[in-house]
């Protein structure tokens, strides 16, 4: 392979899923963080294997009309976000096409004609964010790295996630603080928090959270009730939530928008917050979820809300070759691994009359796409839904019919 030298100029065609920018050198694909298409820009390789180079951002020579002045002066080390030196129209077209493109590139299909864009405040959106802790520093990591990215204040957290951050930054800087914790996680309705201790090298003591609730107001002992939607939610810690707090409502809404018949199934149900939605259309409802916590958290969330549900501990490819008869209607929210081959494989056996995918993951949604639609099931609307405003993070809702 022939030697490069280490700075060179290239002209970025696109974007692609994760952040980075695509240019050709050499017969070479160049990837380039922090860059936007048509720009011209100088990066440093910083690693070169058959066919690809990786690079960091040196310069822009060349900028795109699109770019935009950052306006957290921890974006470039902190590895949060990608997004924040393009505008946001920008963003939401490029999203766009990445979730199009994939769909050509890994699916083999073509996408809808029109994919929907939902998008709300871009700013001071999230309701949970991870904290990492070094000596008396706290941050974010920095990207590709354990490297500790330090900040005071996050543009992307909600006003009262930043509020705990900067009593959080005097708390370390006591001597009551442990320093054997490295990590926690908080998450808040606005008026609540819930502190979780995410690593630690032992045993945190009661002292330690009895301090917590005396220096942070609004501290819960356990689970949150967080009210979203039209309902309100216990989420334990452990428990995943979507954290876009200005698009939950918007997003189920999109998900169960016209889900109708006699009998529903959702799978990967988390807490339930398409669950109870669903069970006040359905007169049968069956949730599926193997988390511990989350499956306590929806037996509590149907229970005080009063409606009927079957809630089943499993694992979705367990539940699904155990069912004979179809439901009428399926919502599937998986993580990011997708739905699978297995998944797949027995909701093209059941051929339920209608699905809705949430997928956070734009080369999982096609790849489990294409297994559906050939196996009969035909695309029948594609929203994307943009809760992660600054970041690569691409979520799209989908309707199939069979």
């Amino acid at each position: 392979m022939a030697q490069v030298q280490t700075n060179q100029e290239v002209t970025i065609e696109k974007l692609i899923y994760g952040g980075d920018g695509l240019a050709r050198l050499d017969g070479q694909v160049v990837l380039a963080p922090f860059v936007l298409p048509g720009e011209r820009a100088a990066v440093e390789v910083v690693e070169q294997k058959a066919g690809l180079m990786r690079s960091k951002l040196v310069e822009v020579r060349e900028a795109s009309a699109d770019r935009v002045i950052p306006p957290c002066p921890h974006f470039m080390r902190c590895g949060g976000c990608h997004y924040q030196h393009a505008g946001y129209e920008a963003q939401l077209a490029l999203k766009r096409g990445i979730l199009a493109e994939t769909l050509r590139r890994v699916g083999k299909m073509e996408p809808p004609a029109e994919i929907r864009v939902i998008a709300a405040e871009p700013w001071h959106y999230r309701n949970r964010v991870q904290l990492h802790i070094r000596g008396a520093q706290l941050g974010y990591r920095e990207a590709h790295s354990k490297r500790l990215a330090p900040i005071e204040q996050c543009p992307i957290g909600s006003p009262r996630i930043n509020q705990a951050i900067a009593t959080l930054r005097e708390m370390l800087r006591d001597a009551r603080w442990p320093r054997f914790v490295h990590s926690l996680e908080v998450f808040t309705n606005e008026t609540e928090l819930q502190l979780n201790v995410l690593e630690t090298e032992r045993p945190v003591a009661r002292r330690f959270f009895d301090w917590c609730t005396e220096t942070m107001p609004g501290l819960v002992p356990g689970a949150l009730n967080y009210r979203a939607a039209g309902e309100t939610y216990r989420v334990s810690g452990g428990s995943f939530f979507q954290v876009n707090r200005h698009l939950i409502e918007r997003m189920v809404e999109e998900a169960v928008r016209d889900a109708e018949g006699e009998s529903a199934l959702d799978l990967y149900a988390g807490v339930g917050l398409f669950s109870l939605p669903l069970a006040k259309r359905f007169a049968k409802v069956t949730a599926v979820e193997s988390g511990t916590a989350a499956i306590g958290d929806l037996i509590c969330n149907a229970e005080r809300t009063g409606v009927a549900m079957d809630a089943r501990q499993s694992s979705v490819d367990e539940y699904l070759q155990g069912l004979a008869v179809a439901p009428d209607f399926v919502l599937a929210d998986p993580p990011r691994s997708g739905l699978g081959k297995k998944a797949v494989a027995h909701l093209a056996r059941l051929r339920p009359a209608r699905m809705t995918m949430v997928a956070c993951d734009p080369a999982t949604l096609a790849r489990d796409l294409a297994g559906l639609v050939n196996a009969g099931y035909r695309v029948d609307g594609m929203t994307m839904i943009d809760l992660f405003p600054q970041t690569f993070h691409i979520e799209a809702i989908v309707q199939l019919r069979s």
